[in-house]
């Protein structure tokens, strides 16, 4: 098991130290979906909602968050990411959009909490836009699917899991790189 690295010696909190690490290729990808009642879902897929195309405003929301997580995320690197690709896509049963981020970068600290936070933020937007009609949608099952890169190499769910929407859960796995 690995040590709580955010934590010093005398238990306090403090910004890890990436400074020695050799920069290498990282890429980080989390998913996660916001159900909601069927007309909010056919009025997404139709164009038809007063307030405009809710999955390209969503997918410029989720780059933009991905872009400001050291922002939110007390201690968080700053990473300068070399991309960012936000996937929305309207699902049927249960009546939902799921979203699907991958970031990368190179550099000395992963991306996870990049591709975690617009799978967030992404999915907020989506609610925002469409609370007037539907504000019983709930987002879940939001969690990393991949991670490749750095010392602890290369990580995925088991194969198995599917989509989380299912009901399934992932059980984390390590793959040998």
């Amino acid at each position: 098991m690995h040590p709580l690295t955010h934590f010093n010696a005398a238990g306090e909190a403090h910004m890890v130290d990436v400074g020695g690490k050799p920069p290498t290729r990282r890429s980080a990808t989390a998913e996660g979906w916001i159900r909601m009642a069927p007309d909010t879902l056919a009025r997404i897929r139709e164009g038809g909602h007063g307030k405009g195309d809710v999955l390209g405003v969503a997918r410029v929301a989720g780059i933009m968050a991905s872009k400001r997580t050291a922002d939110l995320v007390p201690l968080c690197h700053p990473v300068a990411l070399s991309h960012v690709d936000v996937a929305l896509e309207p699902r049927d049963d249960p009546p939902r959009v799921h979203c699907r981020v991958t970031a990368g970068t190179v550099g000395p600290t992963g991306v996870e909490m990049e591709a975690l936070t617009a799978v967030q933020a992404a999915l907020l937007c989506v609610y925002d836009m469409c609370k007037a009609v539907d504000r019983g949608m709930v987002m879940e099952g939001i969690a990393l699917v991949h991670k490749c890169g750095g010392r602890s190499g290369e990580w995925a769910r088991d194969a198995g899991d599917g989509d989380a929407a299912a009901g399934e859960g992932g059980r984390p796995s390590r793959i040998k790189g």
